[in-house]
């Protein structure tokens, strides 16, 4: 079995299972479970942040972070293809009366600072009252650039305007963007975060852990997020167990997330090559992108299912959805790469592809 559905798949080690066991508990909503306070003085402090919140979950951190930002009625700027607007059930609209004022993408993932600019709302009772810029970084696994959100950091101070990054892969872009000017990822972590107003970051994507969301910012709004956290059903007691697999994370599983980005690499260069040549796939099977561990194909609808019911038959787990393009339909399908993907796992996929015969 090679699960390629997502990094949230992954499961704990031997040693993430040991710290697990071994972690000293309290009763974390009386905020006196030792290993809970560790995790979160420890990420405030490498993201450079005065404080962080620990929750079951991705969602809940973006959602808490929205409604701490945002009062009712007010608006949150956000990106067509955002988790917070698309993909974590409308939570800011249902649970927080937040309007989310969606922008598109430019081809690299970014928003349009222009298009930022001119879709905040002018202080009038006609409009909603926005209060919030929101980014995701990685977004489809594309990285966004330090020099970008630097420049966003600086356009929501420059309109008094708070902004949040959705972080759940922030680790992947910190570590591509190391490994591509030699500096160190925590570094870059850090640094991705400057000038934002808060950060939510996932422990159990490619970090590994079986559970977990950090959510980072000045001391006023952890304190107004964990009121929220309660509010949501996001209290947890002896959370000390689920904590200690994200200290071991953090503490060991960032910079091996650059064998995921080349495990990644591999699989997309294995699938040029068999698209360029493979008599049955050649003009049917596309790559779209590849930044970090999550890569993008087409394949033309006719052999979209034939092919991933081969596939499946080998034990290759995969996400895809229809996707039309100048009247084409095709299949996207997402290849996910993480820490219980090996090399081995890499060339079975190939192989698998390889010997399709329709």
């Amino acid at each position: 079995m090679a699960d390629f559905r997502s990094d949230t798949v992954t499961q704990p080690t031997a040693a993430m299972k040991a710290a697990m066991l071994s972690a000293p508990l309290g009763d974390d909503v009386f905020q006196d479970d030792p290993t809970v306070n560790k995790l979160q003085r420890y990420a405030a402090e490498l993201l450079g942040f005065e404080a962080a919140l620990f929750a079951p979950s991705g969602t809940q951190t973006n959602l808490i972070a929205l409604m701490a930002h945002c009062q009712r009625g007010d608006e949150a700027i956000v990106g067509q293809q955002w988790h917070t607007y698309r993909w974590e059930g409308g939570g800011m609209a249902v649970l927080g009366s937040i309007q989310p004022q969606p922008i598109e993408h430019q081809p690299d993932g970014t928003l349009a600072l222009e298009q930022i600019r001119a879709a905040v709302k002018p202080d009038d009772p006609h409009f909603a009252r926005t209060k919030l810029i929101v980014m995701e970084n990685t977004t489809g696994g594309k990285v966004l650039p330090l020099s970008y959100m630097n420049s966003v950091a600086a356009l929501a101070k420059e309109l008094g305007l708070n902004c949040h990054i959705d972080g759940a892969r922030l680790m992947n872009a910190a570590v591509a963007l190391a490994t591509a000017d030699g500096s160190h990822p925590l570094q870059k972590a850090r640094a991705l975060c400057a000038g934002f107003d808060s950060v939510s970051l996932c422990l159990s994507k490619g970090l590994g852990a079986p559970v977990g969301s950090l959510l980072l910012g000045n001391q006023a709004f952890i304190q107004q997020a964990r009121r929220l956290r309660k509010m949501l059903g996001g209290g947890m007691r002896q959370a000390g167990m689920l904590a200690a697999a994200g200290l071991y994370a953090l503490q060991n599983n960032v910079e091996r997330l650059a064998e995921d980005h080349q495990h990644a690499q591999q699989l997309a260069e294995g699938l040029q090559r068999i698209a360029a040549e493979h008599p049955l796939l050649k003009g049917k099977l596309a790559l779209v992108s590849v930044n970090t561990n999550i890569l993008f194909t087409d394949i033309a609808l006719d052999l979209a299912e034939p092919l991933l019911a081969h596939l499946a038959k080998q034990g290759i787990q995969l996400t895809s959805s229809n996707y039309n393009k100048a009247d084409q339909h095709f299949k996207r399908v997402r290849w996910v790469t993480h820490l219980d993907i090996s090399a081995a796992d890499i060339q079975h996929a190939l192989s698998a592809v390889q010997g399709f015969s329709g």
